[in-house]
């Protein structure tokens, strides 16, 4: 696959172009990557979920870290959250935690906060150590950031060289310290001989995710990092929190366990039928004589040798050793299928890309499949997937599916400022008056996004059509190939880590209460946007006029690459013009003008012209908004 890489010397260019075009193919079946089961908690209301905890951990309620305070957090009494407060600067394997839970394959998924300057790591099997760490101001990782899987070590050799095979993360997705962060782990366990004598396969992280973004895949692990529980490896083992090196807290810890036996496909035989067998009542074959037929060991579509119009039929025996239900994925590129289980259809003809669940007694039952193919200009492939009880998802066939045409993805980097135009989807919300935010699978398309991208990989999306910033985020900077390849749909999508600001509306607003309803959108604002001005060093300010006032919008990232700053000047606003800072489900005051919104951004006010700031309640949302006196500069640290 080949990444078309788009660099910054093209940045004008973007600015003004508006690709705007419909449908966007794309890879056809994948392993898919739904949200997770909800797994199993380990209970978080006293430390019996562990093996001798040191005094270094405790159960509280809450806790808040202040960005001046290395290595500190502060907590609440109360039960929920798992904290680690060192005493001290003591190291030691006494000082970390070990679950009496017992895994081999897991997947794990958790929150956490790291105090700044801080240092802990989740070790899978109390041996692999998938790094965290206070990595805020990071611009390209390194084996001891947040999200990276952390070095093996060996004294034995030379100096600079004892650590080895350590995997950076691929971008830092990291939030401040004093925000919580999510984590997402896929863990393959070694595997070993029948007597457990012999190792006949490595320990393998498959996937890890950090604040939603992939900055692990599919990394082998030839052994433990460094500061394990245990130096040897063994087919099950603990999790375990580090907790020597720092302030750390955990909440929302969750697991799946994969240790029963996978599904077995036995006995497949094929029958290959010349033909266009279009619908479900085409695939009764009855006396007709196949062109091919035979046995073979695994789905494949390469039993057949007929590009186009051809039918192939796989019976055969599924053995279940674990009842219960199971999804199927069936991937049928350039034309449909169907799969029984058990005399049952799990998925039915509906599309090259289908899926379906069925309850399953444990036994050898009855398996058949179908492949019709119709469509000439798609390359033949079958792919099915299954996961199911303690079943990770995995492939039973050949491949996983594919349709001949893999798209190779557009990137644009960011190596000096760069600006482009696009459409940009907002998930989770939706268009003003028309229904509720933050409702699950709805998008918001901003039509007028403008997307600000910097070499500090600190980015920003801004709607000219609202004057409203509509996410910031750290990392990489966009994706492109829904945009520009093939007819494209016009868009694009941030690829690091991203704090969205809900649904874009106006920044200022006349109210002629503080309490009246912020407006929906721009009618009777008698809005105008007036484009933007670039500086020496490329860096836009957006110009529009509101309400009679003359708006320059300036938005910067700070020298340290922590955040943004919005320097807003309004000049000649009415009296009864406000400023819409930012909205969230909570916004909590917090000291030296700081706000902490959401539990996931940091608001620093930094300058509004001696108005005072109001944090009010709309649509069971909060907001803090503040009048205008002719300027209004903040800072939003995330």
């Amino acid at each position: 696959m080949i990444t078309t890489i788009i660099s910054a010397c093209f940045r004008r260019l973007l600015a003004v172009s508006g690709a705007v075009g419909f449908g966007l193919a794309g890879p056809f079946l994948s392993l898919a990557q739904p949200a997770p089961a909800p797994g199993t908690a380990i209970p978080l209301n006293d430390l019996n979920a562990f093996i001798s905890p040191s005094p270094n951990w405790r159960i509280v309620k809450s806790v808040r870290a202040d960005l001046n305070k290395a290595n500190t957090l502060t907590t609440e009494k109360g039960t929920g959250v798992l904290a680690n407060i060192p005493a001290d600067a003591s190291f030691g394997q006494k000082y970390n935690l070990l679950t009496n839970v017992q895994h081999g394959d897991i997947d794990l998924e958790l929150d956490f906060m790291m105090a700044p300057q801080s240092n802990s790591g989740v070790y899978l099997q109390g041996r692999y150590e998938v790094q965290l760490f206070d990595s805020w101001d990071v611009r390209r990782p390194k084996t001891v950031d947040n999200g990276s899987i952390y070095e093996r070590w060996d004294e034995k050799r030379a100096d600079g060289q004892k650590g080895y095979e350590g995997h950076p993360a691929r971008q830092n997705a990291s939030r401040a310290p004093g925000l919580w962060q999510h984590l997402k782990i896929s863990f393959q366990a070694p595997r070993f001989s029948a007597n457990s004598a012999q190792k006949t396969e490595n320990a393998r992280i498959i996937r890890v995710e950090l604040n939603g973004v992939l900055v692990q895949d599919n990394v082998e692990l030839t052994g433990p990092t460094r500061s394990t529980a245990f130096e040897d490896e063994k087919a099950t083992g603990p999790l375990m929190f580090q907790g020597d090196h720092g302030a750390v807290a955990f909440r929302n810890i969750r697991y799946v366990l994969y240790d029963k036996p996978r599904p077995e496909l036995l006995n497949l035989s094929y029958a290959v039928y010349k033909g266009k067998y279009e619908k479900e009542s085409d695939y009764v074959i009855g006396g007709k004589a196949p062109e091919a037929e035979g046995a073979t060991k695994v789905l494949s579509a390469s039993v057949n040798r007929i590009p186009n119009e051809f039918l192939i039929r796989y019976t055969g025996t599924m053995r279940v050793a674990e009842p219960g239900e199971y999804r199927f994925n069936l991937g049928v590129p350039g034309g449909g299928g169907m799969l029984k289980i058990n005399n049952q259809t799990v998925v039915a003809p509906a599309g090259r890309n289908n899926s379906g669940k069925v309850t399953l007694p444990r036994g050898d039952l009855p398996f058949e499949l179908f492949y019709s193919k119709f469509v000439d200009w798609e390359q033949p492939a079958v792919g099915l997937t299954v996961a199911g009880p303690g079943v990770r998802e995995f492939a039973v066939s050949e491949g996983v599916g594919g349709n001949g045409r893999e798209v190779d993805p557009i990137i644009v980097e960011a190596q000096t400022n760069t600006l482009l135009r696009s459409f940009m989807d907002i998930p989770g919300e939706s268009t003003p008056g028309t229904s509720m935010p933050g409702q699950q699978g709805r998008r918001l398309r901003v039509t007028h996004a403008i997307s600000v991208g910097t070499p500090e990989q600190v980015h920003y999306t801004y709607d000219l059509d609202k004057g409203a910033l509509v996410q910031v985020w750290r990392g990489n900077f966009l994706d492109a190939t829904p945009m520009w390849h093939d007819r494209g749909d016009g868009s694009s999508r941030p690829m690091g880590m991203v704090q969205r600001m809900g649904t874009p509306v106006l920044f200022l607003s006349r109210l002629p209460a503080p309490q009246a309803n912020w407006p929906a959108d721009t009618t009777g604002s008698a809005y105008r946007p007036k484009g933007y001005v670039l500086d020496e060093s490329d860096r836009p300010t957006f110009r529009y006029q509101s309400y009679g006032a003359s708006v320059d919008d300036k938005i910067r990232v700070l020298d340290n690459g922590q955040g943004i700053r919005r320097e807003v000047i309004i000049t000649n606003p009415a009296s009864d013009t406000y400023a819409r800072l930012i909205s969230g489900n909570s916004i909590t005051p917090l000291e030296n003008g700081m706000y902490l919104v959401d539990e996931q951004a940091y608001v620093r006010l930094d300058d509004l012209g001696g108005a005072k700031p109001t944090i009010r309640e709309s649509n069971g949302r909060q907001e803090l908004i503040v009048p205008v006196k002719g300027k209004v500069i903040y800072s939003i640290l995330f």
